[in-house]
């Protein structure tokens, strides 16, 4: 079983907070070393460490909680943008196609980080459990929030991280710690949509469904309507959720996940742009180019010319935050 720190009621919960994150901080940056992205052994937990600033990254975010214990990041989704460092974490409750960017970090104060992979069979199992009590937030919140890294949340991940210094134990503590931050997150005012999305017949669940279907599916041709039958609600309300949840268009959410796959896979893959074109769905290449170059600022291939040129900015890979 895990222990919770019980904290001195003579320290401010901030001097708390503040202390709990410098730990995280020096836990993180000696479990990376030189590296720059750790895919842990604890399922789901990934450490990031970094020197410098990177280049606006496209990419796809799962449901997750990113904690920064040193640094700053920008994330934009659709038109809002999400800017959060030391004292705040960033919550993803679905699949939402972003751009992101590490704006603070250097050598001698690195940008350090976690993120923790939500599962949604977990968050649902716990509120079926027992009434996790939350606070009143507006219904139309997107999918994507930020809140405050109390200390009691820091210390969670603090005791998260130590089970890679006795991997014998994580496969006994490591879903105790996970249910822990889970919890804390659904008590927070940033937890509505998280509890709402993996509640079974919540339209924002019915939502998430059909969103769900379109990040396996976004090669194909999509019809609204189609998609509003497997929510099981009407073409307009379909839209002002889908809209809510992601900030975007059922049609910009599908045009964002196949522009981001034809970039992967002319600059992993060396497809050349009429290829990657075809093979994420769309039917024209000079369509595909005129899209291309508007979501990411130059032509396909230039683009990918930038991207490799030796002077060019780092990227962050795809995956968690």
């Amino acid at each position: 079983m895990t222990v919770t720190k019980r904290r001195d009621p003579d320290v401010s919960p901030a001097s708390a907070a503040r202390a709990a994150r410098a730990e995280l901080a020096r836990k993180i940056d000696s479990f990376m070393g030189s590296e720059v992205k750790r895919i842990t052994e604890i399922p789901g937990l990934t450490l990031v460490r970094r020197t410098e600033l990177t280049a606006p990254s496209c990419m796809t975010y799962e449901p997750s909680i990113a904690v920064i214990a040193q640094g700053r990041k920008r994330v934009e989704l659709g038109r809002r943008t999400f800017l959060y460092g030391e004292s705040r974490f960033l919550l993803t409750s679905i699949d939402l196609p972003i751009t992101s960017q590490v704006v603070e970090a250097s050598e001698a104060a690195p940008f350090l980080a976690l993120s923790l992979k939500l599962e949604m069979g977990v968050v649902r199992e716990m509120l079926s459990l027992e009434e996790i009590p939350a606070p009143d937030t507006p219904p139309d919140t997107p999918a994507m929030s930020i809140g405050e890294t109390t200390a009691e949340l820091l210390d969670a991940c603090c005791r998260l991280v130590d089970l890679l210094s006795t991997p014998a134990d994580i496969p006994f503590l490591s879903g105790l710690i996970q249910r822990e931050i889970i919890y804390r997150i659904l008590r927070g005012p940033e937890g509505t949509r998280l509890r709402a999305i993996a509640t079974l017949g919540d339209q924002s669940h019915r939502t998430a469904k059909a969103i769900a279907w379109m990040r396996l599916n976004y090669a194909k041709p999509l019809r609204v309507e189609d998609l509003a039958q497997m929510a099981g609600m009407g073409v307009s309300t379909l839209h002002h959720h889908f809209r809510a949840l992601t900030a975007m268009s059922p049609l910009q959410y599908q045009k964002q996940l196949r522009l981001q796959a034809a970039r992967t896979q002319m600059l992993i893959d060396g497809l050349d742009a009429a290829s990657a074109a075809f093979a994420v769905g769309y039917e024209s290449a000079s369509q595909f180019n005129r899209e291309y170059s508007r979501f990411f600022g130059q032509p396909p291939m230039r683009d990918i010319r930038t991207l490799r040129s030796p002077n060019a900015p780092p990227m962050e890979r795809a995956g968690h935050p």
